[in-house]
């Protein structure tokens, strides 16, 4: 039964209740009914009504209904009220409240909110399947199928069937329902706030227990879906709850601020008024009083808190680019605090939220905040996709705010829907539900394309592929962001571009490590899934790991000892590549030996210089080569060289690739297929992912070093094959 709180609307609080948060009280707007879900009478119950007359206790929701849909159908009311008040006769709240005035409650909420009639037929019979004799069946036939759909939604699953996985399958059925129709976590949130307000009989570990649960998921499903009013609320009745020596403190300091005969909130509040009227710009101007945690929150930020503290200025007016009117007034005629500003209207948030957020600082010093926004915006901001009434009726000819965001299934919504499907138990689901609502921010990036991915805050690359890709991003090798390579490793921030760099092998490995990068359930569970159906490989990974990470160790040890670069873009260690012998350079000092020079490896057609060296022999380099000048800077002679005849050439080529199972083999079988011979190679301990290998390679003819280096860029991996770069001077 869902009447696990008693009713606390009779006057004055009942021992134990939970408060109701007290706030100054700010100026109410004539032109329409402001949304405020404290305000809950008893419903009166009377006796039957006339068959076609309209039950006196439902006339509250009839009155707040009428308010946002004033040409709604109310029959379905009626007869939802009916049934719903006869199922329920009897059954009683554990204050001995009937029962019903429960689900009466939760539609009044839901009216204020500006509901259409379906939710609201739906949210009086909320309980009435799980707690009556009702069916769904009987509910479809008397209200039809989306009414039918929406109470199958919020109805919970049995403890008897389920246990004690009860809860987290009855949340996974809820939010699959919720995947089709946002409805239903509509009401699901409103029966929670009118619980939440009523639980002060309850014993305090179940109400700990029940607050957790909604500060842990309800209150991040209020803020994903937009419904401010809800969740603010929401988050005030738990703070009572799970902290209440620091509500107490907080609910003092509003209570004393409350009290004071200054507010410079009034006082700026009439400065923008008459800014405004100056510049011709119809606007409401309000105090927007902060809720208890908000106020907390700021006092933990800034210490001692000020009379601008405590609440926000709210300027309403009818069309958007009135918003950036007044922005510019503002600006104009008062001290605007320019960090401070962000523009909402332009790039609304993942949850529909649009508004401009400006500043203004007091002689005084005290910044007082401004959010400016239309009436449209402002019903969005508050009631979030509920003020959007049937999301999936036809368009209406006046195109609303909500067009710029799908509200039938949001980005996050559709990532949740498709990693529960994975979640192997229902602990495994409720603990990756929690965590995933906890990160209570999104991002947007771009796809080359000209695509979206909606991914949470601090999502990397690997997050990217698997939201793109699916399971298919096992194949995934690296990306691009914003044009330059980056590992799968690299955190992505708001507006980045990313491309996706895929192998082609049907039987790619996701490696273990990318779990350490891994932030979005879909990416986790995707990898995780992989490694538990490949043990072996699996365990392989993780050696390799391993022994990767004492490599890595060493060449640390060994760079600190010698005191040699460990700078990943610098050139190969000198002993990686030999010095090969010069037989197609001709010189000036016939009989001496020829050997060029493994820092720059000359080829045809290079120009180069030379030096000699001791023993006779001539060394040569490439005339960029950082050596030439140093030697010249020392006083040496250049030798006079040139290419002879013979098309035989010896190179050293510098390989970048992302760390991918059997790469080493592709690539050297790669180069032999393109008649390279290896002379010799390195392979430098992998970083972030990446790894480089030098290679000296003996070609038959230097003709053929593009189509090597070519063929070596196609392997899978591989994102860079370049000549040996000559060291730079100073290096």
């Amino acid at each position: 039964m869902s009447a696990e709180a008693t009713n606390s609307v009779t006057p004055g609080p009942m021992p134990g209740a939970v408060s109701g948060p007290v706030t100054p009280t700010a100026p109410r707007r004539k032109a329409r009914p402001r949304i405020d879900l404290r305000r809950l009478g008893r419903a009166a119950l009377l006796g039957p009504a006339a068959r076609d007359r309209l039950p006196d206790a439902i006339s509250h929701v009839v009155d707040a209904h009428r308010a946002h849909h004033p040409d709604a159908d109310l029959e379905p009311l009626r007869r939802a009220y009916v049934l719903a008040e006869s199922s329920h006769r009897g059954q009683m709240r554990k204050s001995g409240e009937p029962y019903i005035t429960h689900p009466l409650a939760v539609t009044l909420i839901l009216a204020e909110l500006g509901a259409e009639t379906t939710t609201l037929t739906a949210s009086l019979l909320h309980d009435t399947v799980e707690d009556t004799d009702v069916t769904l069946d009987q509910v479809g036939e008397q209200f039809g199928e989306e009414v039918r759909y929406l109470v199958d939604g919020v109805t919970k699953l049995e403890k008897v069937d389920y246990g004690a996985a009860a809860e987290p399958e009855t949340f996974r059925k809820m939010l699959v329902a919720t995947g089709n129709d946002v409805r239903v976590m509509s009401i699901k949130l409103a029966d929670r706030l009118h619980n939440m307000r009523t639980l002060g009989v309850m014993r305090p570990e179940k109400q700990e227990r029940i607050a957790k649960v909604t500060q842990d998921v309800l209150i991040p499903l209020a803020e994903r879906l937009g419904v401010q009013a809800l969740k603010t609320e929401l988050e005030d009745l738990v703070f009572a709850i799970l902290r209440p020596e620091e509500y107490e403190h907080t609910r003092e300091l509003i209570v004393r601020n409350a009290a004071r005969a200054d507010d410079p909130l009034a006082e700026v509040a009439d400065e923008v008024r008459t800014v405004l009227r100056e510049a011709d710009i119809p606007a409401e101007v309000l105090i927007r009083p902060r809720h208890f945690v908000s106020v907390h929150r700021v006092s933990r930020k800034r210490g001692r808190l000020r009379g601008s503290d405590f609440g926000r200025l709210l300027v309403l007016v009818n069309e958007d680019a009135d918003c950036y009117g007044v922005l510019g007034e503002l600006h104009t005629c008062m001290t605007p605090v320019v960090s401070e500003f962000k523009d909402f209207i332009a790039v609304p948030k993942f949850n529909l939220y649009q508004s401009l957020h400006t500043a203004v600082a007091r002689e005084d010093g005290q910044v007082v905040e401004v959010l400016i926004r239309t009436h449209q915006m402002h019903k969005v901001a508050e009631a979030g996709v509920v003020a959007l009434g049937n999301p999936y009726a036809p368009a209406p000819d006046d195109p609303a705010d909500g067009e710029r965001v799908d509200p039938t299934r949001p980005g996050w919504l559709s990532r949740l829907l498709d990693w529960q499907e994975a979640a192997p138990d229902p602990d495994h689901f409720w603990s990756t539900l929690r965590e995933d609502l906890a990160q209570d921010r999104e991002i947007t990036v771009f796809r080359p394309d000209g695509g979206t991915l909606g991914l949470p805050d601090g999502a990397t690359c690997v997050d990217a592929a698997y939201a793109q890709y699916g399971e298919d991003a096992h194949a995934c090798l690296g990306a691009r962001v914003n044009g330059r390579l980056a590992t799968l490793s690299t955190v992505l921030k708001d507006g980045d571009t990313v491309q996706l760099l895929m192998g082609q092998d049907p039987a790619s490995e996701p490696s273990r490590e990318w779990l350490e990068h891994a932030q979005t359930p879909a990416a986790r569970i995707a990898i995780q899934r992989w490694l538990a159906a490949h043990p072996a490989q699996a365990e392989a990974q993780r050696t390799d790991v391993e022994e990767d990470r004492r490599a890595e160790e060493r060449t640390a040890a060994r760079r600190s000892a010698t005191g040699e670069t460990s700078d990943p873009d610098g050139p190969a260690p000198e002993q990686a590549a030999v010095r090969p012998a010069g037989g197609n350079v001709l010189t000036d000092r016939p009989g001496a030996t020829v050997r060029l020079a493994g820092c720059c490896t000359p080829v045809r057609p290079d120009e180069i210089t030379g030096f000699a060296v001791r023993g006779g022999a001539v060394t040569v380099h490439r005339v960029e080569c950082a050596a030439v000048a140093r030697m010249k800077d020392g006083g040496r002679t250049d030798v006079g060289v040139r290419w002879g005849d013979a098309t035989e050439c010896r190179v050293t080529l510098v390989a970048e690739s992302f760390v991918r199972p059997h790469l080493l083999a592709d690539l050297t079988e790669a180069m032999a297929l393109e008649g390279a011979e290896i002379v010799s190679a390195t392979v430098e301990p992998p970083t972030q992912q990446q790894v480089r290998h030098t290679y000296t390679v003996q070609l038959p003819d230097a003709a053929h070093l593009p189509a090597l280096m070519r063929a070596m860029r196609n392997v899978a991996g591989v994102y860079d094959v370049t000549r040996a770069q000559p060291q730079t001077q100073g290096a």
